[in-house]
């Protein structure tokens, strides 16, 4: 294979998407992706016992 056909198969860069905006494209599908949390569990209110010792 001599260089100019390697040169050939490079992939094409596009250009006009700056780093900042792919890698927040990225965040955005990924947050879209996931379903919802769960609800976090309601914590019960600690009864304190004030018995006189």
């Amino acid at each position: 294979m001599s260089v100019s056909q390697s040169e050939e198969r490079r992939p094409v860069t596009v250009v006009g998407v700056s780093m900042r905006e792919l890698l927040a494209s990225c965040a955005a599908a990924d947050a879209v992706s996931r379903p919802p949390r769960a609800p976090e569990p309601a914590s019960r209110p600690v009864v304190q016992d004030r018995r006189a010792a």
